[in-house]
């Protein structure tokens, strides 16, 4: 186990895609798994009775369930010694094996803990597809028996920006390992609560050094990569005070008390994200000198994060729309990306900027479709296939297109 890298929160993995027998009550009600070589090398070869399972099935967005139940990893011939093992993973009906559909992906993943993981994602998702890298696993090499694969050497990945994405995905909490700087970043705040939004944004920007000028996709990433690690410290403290402080009133506990502030956690976490990555972009405009303005009206009461160069230049019929330019500002697409093509009608192409990795070929398929351009920082390119990758545009080039637009535009 190497801190800070994969192996932290998996020791490995088994991957395979799920047959009709194993999830169409219709056909059978076995509710198990056979256990070829490669999960008895995640499982080992000792009997494991009702031991306790995560089960997770990662949809679209908002859609993930989970259902805490246990498996029985056990030989069935374990009583006939005259004959050679059969392995079987035997898990009690559950609300996510219910999901699964055939040639869904399965992956049984074990933690450093011991923990074990029972991940379903739909065929073609694109959970499946960031679940794939994530763990080393090559789509056309995933079957119907599974693969292993030891968290180790090349498959044990360094927790950046898209691997914290992931696991944040699964449920699982990353460990910070520079709580102490962190806690004296935040010091003015540890008392008054949380600031705005682009004061918060400043002092994330203020307190990493990054070029960004030289590499904008890199500063990008590294200002978003602070700033979520100075909030969730920051709400750490202050949900750690507020629950000291008890939810009660007059002896009695106030349970909607409670509610109302789960939620208005719940509701910050959401909300401040794509207002960060907003503030952020702004900045990297402005140190390039790039004209824009944002989230300004343009027709049907809509207002695209940026247009450029200006919505003046926008609202004037006589300026050439070739060199209008509109990017909207996603964290994650999800099913919503779509809600950028009814923005700025004059502006046949949009761009959208999303810092979520491995968006499945289907998606950016139908993106193309619908003349939409995904823009996001390089380093999350890897995560996607090589053929959707000579697609993609990363920030560096599409400051570079609306610099060269307005360029033009000034000649003009």
């Amino acid at each position: 186990m190497r801190r800070g890298y994969l192996s932290q929160y998996f020791e490995g993995v088994a991957i395979k895609r799920l047959r009709t027998v194993e999830v169409n009550a219709d056909v059978s009600n076995q509710h198990e798994l056979n256990g070829v070589r490669m999960l008895r090398s995640l499982l080992g070869d000792q009997r494991l009775t009702d031991y306790p399972a995560n089960f997770l099935w990662l949809g679209g967005e908002n859609e993930a369930i989970s259902d805490q139940s246990s498996v029985t990893w056990y030989d069935s011939r374990e009583k006939q010694t005259h004959r050679s093992s059969e392995y079987r993973l035997y898990f009690k009906k559950n609300d996510v094996m219910d999901l699964a559909q055939e040639n869904d992906l399965m992956i049984i993943a074990r933690r450093s803990n011991g923990q074990l993981y029972m991940i379903v994602a739909p065929y073609g998702s694109t959970l499946e597809s960031q679940l794939l890298w994530l763990f080393g696993g090559a789509e056309d090499e995933v079957g119907f028996s599974f693969n292993f694969q030891a968290i180790e050497h090349q498959n044990d990945v360094e927790i950046d920006f898209a691997v914290r994405y992931i696991l944040e995905e699964l449920g699982i909490e990353i460990e910070e390992p520079e709580a102490d700087y962190l806690d004296q970043c935040l010091a003015p705040y540890l008392q008054t609560g949380f600031p705005s939004t682009a004061v918060f944004s400043q002092l994330a920007r203020r307190t990493v050094e990054v070029s960004a000028i030289e590499d904008p996709d890199n500063a990008l990433l590294s200002w978003m990569e602070h700033e979520e690690r100075l909030f969730k410290r920051l709400e750490r403290h202050l949900v750690a005070h507020r629950i000291e402080q008890g939810f009660s009133e007059d002896g009695q506990t106030d349970v909607d008390n409670f509610i109302q502030f789960s939620l208005s956690v719940h509701n910050r976490r959401k909300s401040r994200v794509g207002y960060a990555l907003e503030n952020h972009l702004e900045e990297l405009f402005k140190l390039h000198h790039v004209d824009y303005s944002r989230n300004k009206e343009t027709e049907n009461k809509s207002k695209p994060d940026f247009i450029f160069p200006n919505i003046q230049s926008y609202h004037t019929p006589t300026f050439p729309a070739s060199r209008l330019t509109m990017l909207g500002v996603k964290s994650t697409c999800k099913d919503r990306w779509r809600q950028v093509l009814s923005e700025a009608q004059r502006i046949d192409i949009k761009h959208l900027f999303t810092l979520e990795p491995g968006i499945s070929e289907n998606q950016t398929t139908e993106m193309q479709a619908n003349n939409l351009q995904l823009v996001l920082p390089q380093r999350l390119h890897q995560t996607y296939k090589t053929n959707q990758q000579s697609w993609l545009m990363d920030l560096n080039s599409f400051i570079g297109l609306v610099n060269e637009r307005q360029t033009i535009v000034e000649v003009w």
